[in-house]
């Protein structure tokens, strides 16, 4: 099983893990409540996860750009 992190706002992917040497016990999945982890997290029929993060660059411009939370979709 594979575990991918993709940014919510521009869609890139931050990384991926590879299950066979991650616990995804460690991984906080668990912490998340059930709206949350339907927005951030989503199984695939083969097992692979996408999971929705954000990234360095996006985090970078909503500090910059505060009133950017209100968009769904931003471009910088």
């Amino acid at each position: 099983m594979k575990i991918h992190y993709y940014c919510r706002h521009c869609q890139r992917q931050v990384g991926e893990l590879d299950a066979k040497h991650v616990d995804v016990s460690q991984l906080g999945l668990d912490l998340l409540n059930e709206e949350d982890h339907q927005q951030m997290v989503h199984m695939h029929a083969n097992g692979d996860l996408n999971i929705r993060t954000i990234c360095d660059s996006c985090k970078e411009t909503l500090d910059q750009h505060p009133h950017y939370h209100e968009l769904d979709f931003f471009i910088h």
